[in-house]
């Protein structure tokens, strides 16, 4: 046989093994609906269940080839080096090994799905915090351990043995052709095929990245159990494992208790005789700004830089829907303003926790799952009487951003499970989609404080700009000669051209039906698209902060004003609360003239910008600042910010101990 044959026979072996343990998984997942399917919620509908089955064979495509791809390296390119019969073993052998694993995995999972309401987690890696013998006798007693384990093994031996059958079966002869050029061109193009069988495979049933699909993006159901049943066991510890990683790499400012009592005084402004992290965030309001709104909107735009916004940029076009609500007399306007870390989550973070970056996952950490932060803005706007509710375009599993905000005391949710949409990309659906579904529920009798955060001007970039009207030659035409040819350049300013369209449109409809609503716009982070290599780090980082409407004037904000994403909860709540009136908040409110904006690794000022740790700073024009900032007083916010917000994350509201 020659190794063309051998290498041909060997691959309709991995094919068998491929699709064998696909089916495994499909098995396993149609077992864990049926016998959890109580966790099913009532409005759950076949269509739903049949989402779920189909994503899941998706995803599973790639815990299937792990087994196979390994098969294919210590099988089938043996073989064609040892002419031994022993190395065909190993096929079934590692097929076996898998099998029992994937075993013994579908019996855990379903206990600790009964015990967390989630599949495998990083509370996994708690075990070996725990007292092991402990669980061990409660795995004996409230699970059934044995009788588990007995299942695992009759379980793993048939499948076993239904494999070896399989494999087994008889393969194609490899064909032959009358010419030798049809021989190497059947060849090569099934050496072709099966590259593109690979790559179908990687992204998940997908042939661009632009519809992978993974983990965090699987929850596209409306059900929370069939979002967990979508992904495999293997996904689920790969999820797991990914969690504890960020987890155990969340460092911080580990600051003494003395050291803290003096942070928090100097936040406070005046001395505070307490232990207790939430005394020194205490503020009282200065009174209302404007009369209070029925429903209040703050988007958070994906990739909205500041950049597009400035004057030397006009001639793009890109961004005249934001600049126009801008040019507005009852809108404010705050170009020097840092997000609060270099990812979309990190925004959502300091938004919604008023907490500072300072290098934690809050999504993943218990405290954040007790109780609301003292700061956090949706239980506060709560107090106002509105009802607080998150919007968000992409699938709920992503960062667990539903759980989280959630419990950061937001009364309702919305993912991309909840909204009928068209199109959109493996982050979710379009914008346009997103904020129809908004504009649809703003009835509510109550008033309402919605939260919105789009994902359409975000790579892959998938919107069909042509369709949406998109004028590709008014943005050529403001683009350096140089750039006038980068298609690639184009469809992305394209896409922050639609997200600013379809954001301004929104506001303009809500704003006609409810003349008194009142709108926050502000970026999650930057850093994303320039049309320099080497942008000057203001146009690099900075994001826009916007307030629009009824009452709003030009000068609410003292003209040298500047901020963060921490601050966007304290300013919202100084515009709306009665004076006297009790808030919490680690920022300063920007009506109340705040002057430093910070974030992981920059500060901002009204009129420059530096790296934290570094002595140089630029102006926020790129030339050096008329007047030097004082880097001492800058350096002492934010460490006492950061140091803040890392203890009350990690050690809880007590000072004097660590929890």
């Amino acid at each position: 046989m020659s190794r063309w044959e051998e290498l041909i026979k060997n691959i309709q072996q991995d094919v068998k093994l491929f699709l064998f343990i696909l089916g495994v998984f499909c098995l396993f997942r149609i077992g864990f609906i049926t016998v959890l399917n109580s966790y099913i919620s009532e409005a759950t509908t076949l269509k739903d269940i049949f989402l779920a089955l189909y994503y899941g064979i998706r995803i599973s495509l790639k815990s299937a080839g792990l087994v196979t791809l390994t098969s294919f390296a210590f099988c089938t390119i043996l073989t064609l080096f040892i002419k031994k019969d022993k190395v065909k073993h190993v096929r079934y052998i590692l097929g076996s090994v898998y099998i029992a694993i994937l075993s013994l995995l579908f019996y855990a999972r379903i206990p600790y799905y009964e015990q967390f309401h989630m599949g495998f987690n990083q509370l996994l890696f708690n075990t070996f915090n725990d007292d092991v013998t402990a669980i061990f006798h409660t795995l004996v007693q409230e699970y059934n351990l044995p009788i588990r384990l007995v299942m695992t093994g009759l379980t793993g031996i048939f499948l076993s043995q239904a494999l070896k059958a399989l494999l087994r079966t008889k393969t194609f002869e490899l064909p032959r052709f009358s010419t030798w050029y049809k021989n190497i061109a059947f060849r090569a193009s099934l050496l072709v095929l099966i590259y593109y069988i690979v790559i179908f495979v990687r992204f998940g049933g997908s042939m661009t990245y632009a519809y992978n699909i993974d983990w965090e993006n699987s929850g596209v159901t409306k059900d929370e159990f069939l979002n967990e049943a979508i992904l495999d066991d293997v996904q689920a510890l790969y999820r797991a494992y990914t969690l504890h990683e960020r987890v155990t790499a969340s460092t911080g400012l580990d600051m003494d208790p003395g050291r803290m009592v003096e942070y928090g005084n100097y936040l406070a402004g005046h001395q505070v005789n307490s232990q207790n992290v939430d005394d020194f965030l205490k503020k009282e309001a200065q009174g209302t700004k404007i009369k209070k709104p029925q429903h209040v909107f703050l988007i958070i735009g994906e990739s909205y830089a500041n950049w597009p916004l400035l004057p030397q940029y006009k001639d793009l076009n890109i961004a005249n829907g934001i600049r126009n609500i801008i040019t507005k007399e009852d809108a404010a306007y705050v170009p020097t303003f840092l997000p609060n870390g270099m990812s979309t989550i990190s925004g959502i973070m300091g938004i919604t926790t008023g907490l500072a970056e300072a290098n934690l996952y809050l999504t993943y950490l218990p405290e954040s799952y007790k109780e609301p932060y003292s700061t956090a803005l949706a239980p506060q706007m709560k107090n106002l009487g509105y009802k607080p509710r998150f919007w968000y375009a992409g699938p709920t599993s992503w960062e667990r951003v539903k759980d989280f905000t959630l419990a950061q005391g937001f009364e309702e949710f919305y993912g991309m499970g909840d909204i009928e949409s068209q199109s959109g990309n493996v982050w979710g659906c379009d914008d346009k989609y997103l904020f129809k579904a908004v504009a649809a529920r703003i009835d509510d009798p109550r008033p309402t404080f919605d939260v919105i955060m789009n994902i359409s001007n975000h790579a892959p970039y998938t919107v069909d700009l042509e369709k949406e009207g998109f004028d590709q030659d008014s943005v050529i035409r403001g683009l350096p000669d140089k750039l006038r040819e980068d298609k690639e350049l184009i469809k992305k300013l394209g896409h922050f051209w639609y997200a600013d369209k379809v954001m301004a449109e929104f506001i303009e409809e809500m704003k006609q039906k409810y003349p008194d609503s009142l709108f926050l716009i502000v970026g999650d982070h930057a850093d994303r698209l320039n049309l320099q290599l080497n942008p000057s780090l203001y146009e690099r980082y900075a994001i826009p902060f916007i307030v629009y409407g009824k009452g709003i004037t030009k000068d609410i904000f003292p003209k040298q004003v500047s901020g963060s994403h921490i601050n966007v909860a304290p300013t919202l709540l100084e515009l709306l609360s009665p004076q006297g009136s009790v808030y919490h908040s680690l920022g300063n409110s920007l009506t109340r003239g705040n002057d430093i904006g910070f974030n992981y690794g920059f500060w901002v000022t009204h009129d420059s910008i530096g790296r934290i740790g570094n002595e140089s700073a630029e102006s926020v024009t790129g030339t050096q600042p008329a007047e030097p900032p004082d880097l001492v007083l800058i350096q002492k916010d934010i460490d006492a910010r950061r140091a803040m917000s890392w203890w009350r994350v990690k050690n809880g509201k007590n000072m004097n101990t660590k929890e």
